[in-house]
């Protein structure tokens, strides 16, 4: 199998590790060569949080390329615009349409970009949910990510029974039915509900 390049990014807070346990998790129980790296990044709350994941017949290198991610999953807006020029020509963008302000623009020494989503669909492919919304509905914010993951799922080479059975496996267990639902509200979002552009 030709090596697949995954790029997660977030902020610290919103679940971005847990979600890499996930996917390599899953990869390894699928029998692939997984090799994971957290390049960049600080666990607290408010810093910028980038984890590669690269997986295939066998994977050498950890670290993803300038140019070379299939698939780009972005916890928050800012973040999908600072590292949209990892991905590939016909690389994909999954972003959560949710507003996290770093540090630069709380002091009010920058202003936050407007229409980010918008700007980078003219050049990328993106599908965009407001997993926050989506997590209030089901009564628990702490659970965004995982419907981030679900609409990223649908460009991945996995089932959806596959990565329940990981994310059963992963996830606190007295949090583990919550966590299949918002897999399945993500993994079930139709594409005319998302923000798609070429």
């Amino acid at each position: 199998m030709k090596t697949r390049n995954i790029m997660i990014t977030g902020v610290g807070g919103q679940g971005t590790l847990l979600t890499s346990r996930i996917l390599g998790g899953l990869i390894i129980q699928a029998g692939y060569d997984v090799k994971l790296s957290e390049v960049h990044g600080m666990a607290q709350r408010g810093g910028s949080v980038v984890t590669f994941v690269r997986y295939g017949s066998r994977v050498y290198e950890p670290i993803v390329e300038e140019g070379q991610a299939d698939v780009l999953i972005a916890f928050e807006r800012l973040e999908a615009l600072r590292y949209a020029h990892f991905l590939k020509k016909g690389g994909v963008i999954v972003a959560n349409d949710q507003r996290i302000d770093p540090m630069p623009v709380v002091i009010g020494a920058v202003k936050y970009p407007d229409n980010i989503l918008e700007g980078l669909s003219e050049s990328y492919k993106v599908y965009s949910v407001d997993a926050a919304e989506e997590a209030r509905k089901l009564g628990n914010s702490r659970v965004s990510n995982v419907i981030v993951l679900g609409v990223a799922a649908q460009h991945m080479d996995f089932s959806r029974e596959e990565w329940l059975s990981v994310i059963e496996k992963t996830v606190p267990a007295k949090t583990v039915e919550l966590n299949k639902k918002a897999f399945d509200i993500g993994y079930n979002l139709h594409n005319e509900k998302l923000q798609t552009g070429e």
